[in-house]
C-alpha cells in the first residue's frame, strides 16, 4: 500500500480518470456501434458529424489513438457512402 500522501491522492485521481474515460470510450463506441446499424443513408449522414466531434474530442484529449479515430472516420465514411438511398 503507498506510504505517501501524494502516492495517496495520485490512486484517488487514477480511479476517478479511468472511470470518466471509459464513460466516453463507452459512449463512442455506442455511436459507431449506432451509426453502423443504420441503413437509411439520410439518417446517417446526420448523425455522422456528431460522431466526427465526438471521435475527434476523444482523440484531442488522448482518450483514443488519433490513428484509431482516424480508422474509424475512414470506415464510417465508406459505409455511408456504400448505403444506398
Amino acid at each position: 500500500m503507498a506510504n505517501h500522501k501524494s502516492s495517496i491522492k495520485r490512486i484517488r485521481q487514477t480511479k476517478t480518470r479511468t472511470l470518466h474515460n471509459k464513460y466516453y470510450a463507452k459512449t463512442m463506441r455506442n455511436a459507431v456501434r449506432k451509426l453502423r446499424a443504420t441503413t437509411d443513408k439520410d439518417e446517417a449522414l446526420k448523425m455522422y458529424p456528431e460522431v466526427q466531434r465526438m471521435l475527434d474530442k476523444l482523440a484531442k484529449t488522448n482518450i483514443i489513438h488519433k490513428n484509431k479515430a482516424a480508422n474509424l472516420k475512414s470506415g464510417l465514411a465508406l459505409y455511408i457512402n456504400s448505403l444506398n438511398k
